[in-house]
């Protein structure tokens, strides 16, 4: 009887330490962003949570990548290799979109332009992570950003089967290529 009874007690108490291991809370994911430039273009790579707190971290991954897109136009004119990106041909992935976990992939390839006024060297985004994109907002507000007479040269909506939408956008930085004014 004192043998079930201390198996009892050791029972309950395994069962306990192995609920216990169920409710720890899991190690944060490690988010991968890598992003590679060349003459060429750039691709790049997130991979990790859709969302934490709310906020939609995978698609933030759109802005580092125009960031570092702006700044490789920027270094190609500032070397004579006048380039745009070939707005067309971008390609958008998001594998795993809607389970938490996404590998969100870019490829935004570069032309090459013979005229430092038909160069690009600034380039952003708005899109929408299953909405759409609030386009004419974001015009008005890179609109400030154009040499005089100047227009932003913007994509065709851009759709990835798993419901992200962007549009690409460029323009001649009215720093950059004050010149071409």
């Amino acid at each position: 009887m004192k043998l079930l009874y201390f198996l009892g007690i050791i029972s309950l108490y395994l069962i306990g330490c192995n609920f216990g291991d169920k409710q720890k809370t899991p190690e944060p994911v490690q988010n991968i962003n890598a992003i590679d430039c060349s003459n060429n273009g750039c691709i790049g790579k997130y991979e990790g949570p859709e969302f934490i707190n709310g906020e939609d971290i995978a698609h933030q991954f759109s802005n580092e990548m125009s960031r570092v897109v702006g700044d490789k136009l920027k270094d190609l004119y500032n070397e004579k290799n006048y380039s745009k990106v070939d707005l067309p041909k971008i390609k958008m992935t998001t594998i795993g979109m809607g389970t938490g976990y996404v590998i969100y992939g870019l490829e935004i390839p570069f032309i090459s332009v013979q005229q430092e006024c038909d160069a690009f060297t600034s380039f952003d985004h708005v899109g929408g992570w299953n909405h759409t994109p609030q386009l004419e907002k974001r015009i008005g507000e890179l609109n400030t950003n154009l040499l005089r007479g100047e227009e932003l040269n913007i994509s065709n909506l851009k759709r990835t089967p798993e419901g992200l939408q962007e549009y690409w956008i460029q323009w001649k930085n009215k720093v950059v290529q004050e010149a071409c004014e």
